[in-house]
């Protein structure tokens, strides 16, 4: 027989349900600081005043540049921002685990996610820096198609001074979507440890909730066979812009 950590879906109060959420705390933190290397990438963008043919290069090295730059600060900020994730699942786990025994959260409080940790700090280290890259590619793309489409030097300088827009666009996309995800991956680190084969995929029941995940709302889904909507494969709040968490399932025998 299999539970849930959490009360029903009927009796749960406010504050129960609220443990697996995602942290938004640590969402808004996080992406205000990548919004600061998108500033930087327009601030730099803007330093070389009309762009076209003849600077594009400097300037996608200039951005290159600044990417390597930022490594060690990279790393700073994705540390914190995974600390403060591990921290808060650990929380939700203790909490949940009070009504499982002392030997579930003995089990829980050593739990190694090192592995996790890890594996998530490169990644976040990787998006980070890339944001200075993806900037640079664009700039370089942007000259390209205008130079094969005939279009004004002006135009074209005009969209590239938009490369800081999109970048803190994409800075946001990126911390809404890499808090969810290094969520979900400790979530499961820890329920696998317990015995856990799955979990009921939850949605934050709010109108911006995509139709694909509504409809994944109170199913079990198994840690090793994660869903694939619109196009994407992975579990509740690991997809991009995904709101939804993981209800983890244990057997009721370990309990």
């Amino acid at each position: 027989m299999l539970k849930r950590l959490t009360y029903d879906r009927e009796t749960r109060t406010r504050s129960s349900r609220s443990e697996w959420v995602r942290s938004r705390k640590a969402e808004k933190a996080y992406a205000s600081q990548l919004r600061k290397v998108a500033r930087v990438v327009a601030d730099i963008i803007s330093g070389f005043g009309f762009i076209d043919g003849g600077n594009e290069a400097s300037l996608r090295s200039a951005l290159n540049r600044y990417a390597d730059l930022i490594d060690g600060w990279a790393k700073s900020v994705a540390r914190r921002m995974l600390t403060d994730v591990a921290a808060r699942d650990e929380r939700a786990w203790m909490k949940a685990s009070q009504e499982m025994g002392a030997e579930i959260g003995r089990i829980i409080r050593h739990t190694p996610v090192g592995e996790v940790m890890k594996s998530a700090m490169a990644e976040q280290v990787g998006l980070i820096k890339s944001l200075p890259v993806k900037a640079a590619e664009r700039v370089h793309n942007l000259v390209i198609k205008g130079q094969e489409t005939g279009a004004r030097a002006d135009e074209i300088a005009r969209e590239i001074m938009r490369t800081g827009d999109v970048t803190k666009a994409r800075a946001n996309l990126i911390a809404r979507t890499e808090v969810g995800r290094a969520s979900s991956m400790l979530t499961m680190a820890r329920a696998e440890a317990v015995g856990s084969v799955g979990y009921i995929w939850r949605t934050s029941r709010d109108s911006d909730v995509r139709p694909s995940h509504r409809k994944m709302e109170g199913r079990f889904v198994a840690w090793d066979e994660p869903p694939e909507l619109d196009g994407m494969t992975g579990h509740a709040g690991a997809l991009p812009n995904c709101r939804c968490y993981a209800e983890p399932v244990i057997p009721e025998a370990d309990l």
